[in-house]
């Protein structure tokens, strides 16, 4: 059979002593915790493990002897080290000893009260124990009562380790009988700045909650479910914007512990997130108010809004001519030409008449980009749909009316086919038509079919103006997307602590010799940047468009309107 030994590559060095660790009788592998040095006292050691296998629930026992010969010279120590084994009685007794300066190592087995002894061919494998016990490819450890003892998986080894993190708060400077080498043992890895931020998170997070809960009080109220103010909070993507940061917030300051990795990760990722977020916006907020840019741009903007409305009063004269040397219907042309160019000149007074409030108003939406760059993106796509609202206009009126003659030359289409739709059984049934029917239904379909050039125009043209908008503020969303949902402190950890984030484990021969146990060292295999992402990806509040090219384009053909906002349907959780 073949005997697999799990030693942890920082007792490599370790003075000489005694091998405790657990035995594994279904894989017939023994991992190794930790070294005790000599001197000690037997009683002391099993009393010390007696209370580790109580608090940790693993069967921590001695395994075999320890022998560094660079360091101890005494030709009795290797009769002393075997002579352990009848006073811990294991079956079998592992012996590893190091050979001076030496790369061989060797490794045997002591099987003292079996009857048949066997040959055992042993495998020995270096594991970083500390990479081990942080790489989470263990089970969760709220799950010791319901964890089933699977031989057969790797998992049992990180699982061993994990549960073993008692053991490893004891270094060699506490005052005791027992001194062990383990990763920890030349000092509990810890940071004092990080345990002052941990004793003064709690009543900041305190203080937070309570804030929190009165500002999630007060939007939860009746008030914003009436009308005008639920319109606007499902309209404007700055306020979905504020409401998705408020579950952030009340999440990472919220006192419940993390039930698992996943939730432990998601909280990071989303404090991480929140601070990149609002430094961007401070630092944007900076920019802003530094040389007098506001004023700069809100100087800007009038002149802009003009021009954009004489480019369209342009357009539409070319329209109300012979666009493309296309034969227009006159009466129908002027009347809608007219009907735009009207809405352009509201558009262009009421641009003016706020002209002299505008740097007022951009200098207190330069204050919100203190809350993050996502919030004032977000209020920058607002302000977008605001100053072209008329082109929204103009592209609901071309719309409404394409459709309705679309719809009206598909209905009088099943009336020269001697068919109609039946409502309620929500299908085409035949139908029989009078004579006067049929003459009605002739005269409004060539009306609705000349008409149908000079409308599908006016539609072409505003839906293109249309689409540009929706673009410019997709790409804006996409970019407020991006911050939210891109997992920064997992992308960091991949990027200077890659064995937190594991995907598996990997093998590596270091020697192979005939008489000497075959040495392996298992690594640690990270994620790769693309999962971490795909796995610790934050769910977002919006996705923009939702819809396919093909249903972009049907919708497009019949008529039907593209909203740039996000409903409360698709929120993701």
């Amino acid at each position: 059979m073949v005997l697999k030994v799990f030693f942890p590559s920082c007792c490599s060095s370790a003075d000489s002593g005694i091998l405790i660790g657990r035995w594994i009788s279904e894989q017939n592998s023994a991992v190794i915790l930790a070294v005790v040095h000599f001197p000690f006292i037997p009683v002391q050691v099993k009393q010390y493990l007696g209370e580790l296998q109580r608090v940790t629930k693993v069967s921590v026992s001695v395994l075999g002897s320890w022998s560094n010969s660079k360091q101890e010279k005494e030709e009795s120590l290797s009769e002393f080290l075997e002579d352990l084994g009848t006073i811990f009685c294991h079956e079998p007794w592992i012996q590893i000893s190091k050979e001076g300066d030496s790369k061989f190592w060797s490794c045997s087995i002591l099987q003292k009260h079996s009857k048949n002894p066997q040959e055992e061919e042993i495998i020995l494998v270096y594991y970083d124990q500390r990479k081990v016990m942080l790489s989470h490819l263990h089970p969760p450890l709220d799950t010791a009562g319901q964890r089933a003892e699977d031989a057969s998986k790797l998992s049992a080894i990180f699982d061993t380790v994990a549960r073993s993190q008692v053991l490893f708060m004891t270094d060699r400077y506490n005052e005791g009988p027992i001194k062990l080498t383990h990763w920890q043992s030349d000092g509990v890895e810890a940071s004092i700045i990080v345990e002052l931020l941990k004793q003064a998170s709690v009543p900041a997070c305190m203080l937070l909650t309570l804030l929190l809960s009165l500002l999630s009080g007060i939007c939860r109220s009746r008030v914003l479910k009436f009308w005008p103010l639920s319109f606007l909070w499902s309209k404007l993507s700055t306020c979905e914007q504020l409401g998705h940061r408020l579950q952030h917030l009340q999440l990472i300051s919220s006192n419940k512990k993390a039930q698992n990795q996943n939730q432990l990760m998601r909280k990071a990722n989303i404090f991480v997130s929140l601070l990149i977020d609002v430094a961007l916006g401070i630092l944007l907020m900076s920019w802003l108010y530094r040389k007098n840019r506001i004023g700069h741009l809100a100087d800007t903007l009038i002149p802009v809004a003009d021009h954009v409305a004489e480019e369209l009063q342009d357009l539409l004269q070319w329209l109300m001519g012979a666009p493309a040397g296309l034969k227009m219907n006159r009466a129908l042309d002027q009347v809608l030409g007219r009907f735009f160019l009207y809405h352009i000149h509201l558009w262009i007074s009421y641009i003016h008449l706020l002209s002299p409030f505008i740097e007022m108003i951009l200098w207190y939406v330069g204050l919100s980009a203190c809350l993050g760059l996502t919030v004032a993106l977000c209020i920058l796509s607002d302000i977008i749909a605001l100053l072209t609202f008329h082109i929204y206009c103009f592209y609901v009126y071309g719309a409404r009316l394409y459709c309705l003659k679309i719809y009206g030359l598909s209905s009088l289409w099943r009336l020269f086919r001697g068919k109609k739709w039946n409502v309620l059984r929500q299908r085409v049934d035949s139908c029989s038509y009078d004579l006067d029917q049929l003459f009605i239904g002739t005269l409004l379909f060539t009306i609705l079919l000349f008409l149908l050039p000079t409308t599908a125009l006016y539609y072409l043209v505003f839906t293109l103006l249309r689409l540009l908008v929706v673009v410019v503020q997709g790409l804006i969303h996409l970019l407020v997307d991006l911050i939210d949902s891109l997992p920064l402190y997992s992308l960091i950890l991949r990027l200077c602590r890659s064995y937190r984030l594991a995907a598996g484990v990997k093998f590596r021969v270091l020697e192979q010799q005939d008489g000497k146990p075959l040495r392996l060292l298992m690594q640690i295999n990270p994620l790769s940047y693309g999962g971490v992402v795909q796995t610790y990806r934050l769910p977002t509040y919006s996705c923009y468009p939702r819809d396919s090219w093909a249903s972009l384009c049907k919708k497009l053909f019949l008529g039907e309107l593209i909203y740039p906002w996000k409903h409360k349907g698709d929120k993701q959780n």
